[in-house]
């Protein structure tokens, strides 16, 4: 099934095709016909395509076309005249009160002929009583509908200072430059491939071979690129670690944990081990992950429980359900103090969005089975109970006060994600006349493998061993 993915074009070919890769990223990347592109393209171009993702690689099927922009605006054509022009003036004339000079009205002054305040002071007078001239209120009819019960207001806590969110790592590439820049010219492009992996490799020694066959050529042994490519891959991979590693060095102080956890991860590589540079630069990414990881702990604690002090529940039950280790406990006295607070907002007179909002908070916190209620509220709503019915696996024992069955077994949910603003309508595009397209080769045109790499093979033969997939 194909996916619409935008794409930059990054180089166009002498045989007619196209390189591309991922709009605003390194990778992914390939090779598309130039046929499917819109007449006028050129290096750098961003477009969308149909892509389709097989477990060969990627392939783009068309090219979408962007939108035309029309005019829509309508201009007035302006006729002059032929009369000469002839300018307006005006002259004010100066006003006449036979009355005298105007003078401020001051209150109990009323004006001959003037009976605005008459009726005024009828409706003054209509109206109930507790006013300055003695005037009583009128009776309230029997057919009015008397008013309902006020809404209980509900008065957000007092706001909490935020914490500064983590920087998400942001590698460079000097290592792996400086890899790429040491090998012969006719082996980088084997390392660009080899670096996204040896699928890319195998896939682009395919289409090179098949297009090399079909020209009559001698094809490329794929046994020879194959072990290039293996033995190229350690090297790179220690170059792309230590992009990564000196990256997070640089933000220890304000890294995501989960960032700094994942290049730890990575470094359990035996080329990586056998490095001097990276072993140091490991143990230094360790004991920083270990300072880390007890402060942010201390931080945790102490914003659940400054948000049980101002009483914002709902957000110390998320802070609760998001620690920064995972499987880390709240202590004895912060869970009971938690749990106390998240009882008392579930009452019998609270609101059912107060419930709604609670409960969602309160299902993935570690405090959940502690929490009971006696009675359902006395407000209830359809979206109340909905939310009820999708946490029940979570909270049983407050299901089964809204008479709700809790399921066995099953997936459990998952937190909701918070809603997007609704996105502006598009108008429909205009019709346009349909555009003839160019006829298309009945059989597409092959990448051409760049001239540099038959000849690498050809001058370095390599024994064919048994292939080594232990890197894929």
């Amino acid at each position: 099934m194909s996916r619409r993915i935008e794409i930059e074009l990054t180089s166009s070919r002498p045989d007619g095709t196209w390189t591309w890769r991922a709009a605003g990223a390194r990778e992914p990347k390939g090779v598309l016909d130039g046929s499917i592109l819109p007449s006028g393209s050129k290096t750098g171009d961003v477009v969308k395509a149909d892509a389709e993702f097989d477990i060969d690689g990627i392939e783009i099927l068309s090219v979408v076309q962007a939108r035309t922009k029309v005019n829509k605006v309508e201009t007035l054509t302006m006729i002059g005249s032929d009369k000469p022009f002839e300018p307006v003036t005006q002259q004010l004339a100066k006003r006449t009160d036979k009355r005298g000079p105007r003078r401020e009205r001051r209150d109990g002054d009323r004006r001959d002929g003037d009976r605005s305040n008459d009726r005024r002071g009828d409706r003054r007078g209509d109206r109930g009583e507790g006013r300055a001239d003695g005037g009583e209120r009128r009776p309230r009819p029997e057919g009015d509908r008397p008013r309902g019960p006020r809404r209980p207001r509900f008065e957000a806590p007092p706001e909490l200072p935020q914490r500064p969110r983590p920087k998400r790592l942001k590698p460079g590439s000097q290592h792996r430059k400086a890899v790429l820049a040491d090998l012969p010219e006719n082996q980088r492009p084997i390392a660009e491939l080899a670096l996204q992996g040896m699928q890319a490799v195998r896939q682009r020694l395919k289409t090179a071979n098949e297009a090399l066959a079909a020209d009559g050529k001698p094809t490329m042994p794929e046994q020879s690129v194959l072990q290039m490519a293996q033995d190229l891959i350690p090297r790179l991979r220690v170059a792309d670690w230590l992009d990564r590693a000196e990256a997070a060095k640089r933000d220890l102080e304000n890294l995501d944990l989960r960032d700094l956890r994942s290049v730890l991860a990575a470094a359990n590589d035996p080329g990586i081990e056998r490095d001097e540079a990276c072993r140091n630069l490991l143990n230094e990414l360790k004991a920083g992950l270990t300072a880390r990881t007890a402060a942010e702990h201390q931080n945790w604690l102490s914003d659940i429980g400054a948000a049980v002090e101002v009483g914002r529940v709902v957000r110390a039950l998320k802070l609760a359900g998001q620690p920064p280790k995972p499987g880390e406990r709240l202590p004895d006295d912060l869970a009971r103090r938690l749990t106390e607070v998240t009882i008392a907002n579930l009452t019998t007179d609270a609101l059912p969005d107060r419930w709604i909002a609670v409960l969602e908070a309160a299902a993935f916190a570690p405090i959940r089975s502690q929490i009971k209620v006696a009675a359902a509220p006395t407000q209830s709503s359809p979206e109340l109970q909905k939310t009820v019915e999708r946490l029940a696996a979570l909270l049983p024992q407050i299901a089964t006060v809204f008479g709700v069955a809790a399921p066995t077994g099953g997936q459990l949910p998952k937190p909701l994600r918070p809603t997007r603003p609704t996105a502006k309508k598009i108008p429909p595009k205009p019709p346009t006349a349909p555009v003839a397209a160019p006829a298309a080769p009945s059989q597409p045109a092959l990448a051409e493998p760049a001239p540099a790499e038959p000849a690498v093979v050809a001058e370095t033969p390599v024994e064919a061993p048994a292939e080594d997939t232990s890197a894929d």
